[in-house]
């Protein structure tokens, strides 16, 4: 689905344009508009690439774990895209479907751990405005996870609120990669749900 973006996409061209669109065809199967769009200004697109490049050669937090936090902060942000685009490749790299197919709804699910929900929560509390994680949540998961991977768990979190912001005030919005796959859509949260 292609949707209008507050910055309209341009072509993207030359030799770095030719290896972006040969990255996102094998990545995703298309060349997203959100691609054109940032092409308007490539440092920012090279950049960007690069430290998200660089955030997936991070281990210390479970990968499966990483995707949940992901989803959950851009959940809470309310970036479309960016939950898509991790649904996407969660099924990509063969996580459980189901289970992340849930994490917009976490807090009504029954599919998650306890540990699992306190990253979620982690993730939710540290994308609020102003963030709003406790030292009691910090803690728990300080004993669960440890120091590095409590770390690269902000991070992640912080990252995917730049990514997330970005993508929503240039109107950059699902592209519906899951289901090119053939992936349900992805769980809604209902109607009388809090994210508190």
């Amino acid at each position: 689905m292609t949707s209008t973006t507050r910055v309209p996409p341009t072509e993207v061209t030359g030799v770095y344009g030719a290896l972006v669109k040969l990255m996102a065809r094998r990545m995703l199967g298309h060349v997203p508009d959100s691609v054109g769009v940032l092409w308007h200004h490539q440092g920012v697109l090279k950049d960007s690439m690069r430290l998200g490049g660089k955030i997936e050669g991070w281990h210390e937090l479970d990968r499966d774990l990483a995707t949940y936090a992901a989803m959950a902060s851009a959940a809470t942000v309310g970036c479309s895209f960016c939950l898509d685009l991790h649904y996407f490749t969660a099924h990509n790299h063969g996580l459980d479907e189901a289970k992340v197919r849930e994490v917009p709804r976490w807090r009504e699910s029954s599919a998650f751990t306890p540990r699992e929900r306190r990253v979620m929560e982690y993730a939710e509390a540290a994308s609020r405005t102003p963030p709003a994680v406790t030292d009691e949540l910090s803690d728990a998961l300080l004993g669960e996870l440890g120091p590095a991977a409590l770390v690269e768990l902000a991070a992640r979190v912080a990252f995917m609120n730049m990514s997330a912001r970005m993508n929503l005030a240039l109107g950059i919005h699902s592209e519906e990669f899951a289901a090119a796959c053939g992936l349900p859509p992805l769980a809604a949260r209902s109607a009388g749900a809090s994210a508190s």
